[in-house]
């Protein structure tokens, strides 16, 4: 039997302060005062017998109790949810809802050919398209805010309760544009890179441990003029207009290189290089619509990695 004790209310509360990793701000987003958050997380940790959250110099953190509890309540509001927009798709006639993150990686390259390609089985479905950062959208993925996450594989400790299927491989370049003084090759480019503005991927991002890695191996301790975004509008107009170097996903890229807007610097990067697909909860069954949007995310990457062989063979 479950617990009577145990309410809506807690449940989404928990989630909530979980996420955020602030109880004030967790109030801010339930609308509810900060008092009221700390009682209901109170209420529910008599309930359950264990901390779920401790704290860790100004702030806190989720305990191992607390981690476990997420991965149930997480499950438990998806459910919620879907019981909820199955019966008003039912009154108004609508398919369910997709809700897909999507690295910016992806977010250009695969997505725009993948939906496109999704519309015309026109199964009624609504689609909700978020990016941000990686460990962003595992979050929200987690907690079922999302049903799906396209992008770069997350490390080992990340992965716990999701599943992941490889759709392609990509590496990082160094973007410039065109015209650029190191395009021709002359001069080397770690000797010179200090001598420009870099763009760098922030640290939450998937691709920094690898971008960073590659730095220090080819004797680049730091950047003086050293800018961190995952702003790929910002990064786009930002180096046309300068001769800023773009340390980025390929695919993010891969049509402004192809138009000639931008230009790859010639170095090897091939040892950043990490597996893209899509990742899911362990526990998720996709519906029909979602399963028919995965199949259009396999059948545009594998065109596209075709695509490149060709071009690069």
């Amino acid at each position: 039997m479950i617990d009577a004790r145990v309410k809506f209310r807690h449940l989404q509360t928990f989630v909530e302060v979980a996420r955020q990793k602030s109880v004030v701000k967790a109030a801010e987003l339930l609308h509810v005062t900060q008092p009221a958050v700390t009682k209901t997380i109170r209420e529910l940790e008599e309930v359950l017998g264990v901390a779920v959250f401790e704290r860790e110099g100004r702030g806190i953190k989720i305990t191992r109790y607390g981690e476990v509890f997420l991965r149930h309540a997480g499950a438990a509001l998806t459910a919620l949810r879907q019981g909820l927009d199955s019966v008003s798709q039912e009154r108004s006639g609508e398919g369910p809802p997709i809700r897909v993150g999507a690295l910016p990686t992806v977010s250009t390259r695969i997505m725009p050919r993948a939906i496109a390609l999704f519309l015309k089985e026109k199964t009624g479905a609504r689609i909700k398209i978020v990016t941000g950062e990686n460990a962003v959208l595992l979050e929200q993925l987690r907690i079922g805010d999302l049903d799906l996450v396209v992008g770069r594989l997350a490390a080992p400790d990340k992965m716990t309760g999701f599943s992941f299927e490889h759709l392609y491989s990509e590496q990082v370049v160094f973007a410039v544009r065109a015209g650029h003084p190191l395009i021709s090759g002359r001069q080397s480019l770690f000797a010179h890179l200090s001598d420009y503005p870099v763009l760098m991927p922030t640290r939450a991002s998937i691709i920094r441990p690898f971008v960073e890695h590659f730095l220090i191996a080819n004797g680049i301790a730091g950047l003086p003029n050293q800018i961190e975004t995952v702003s790929d509008s910002f990064g786009r107009a930002f180096v046309r207009s300068s001769d800023a170097i773009w340390i980025i996903s390929a695919g993010v890229v891969a049509t402004d290189i192809a138009d000639g807007v931008l230009a790859a610097l010639p170095v090897d990067t091939s040892e950043t290089r990490g597996p893209v697909g899509l990742t899911m909860r362990t526990d998720a069954i996709p519906s029909l619509p979602l399963s028919i949007l995965m199949q259009t995310l396999r059948e545009v990457a594998g065109t596209a990695m075709a695509a490149e062989a060709k071009r690069t063979a």
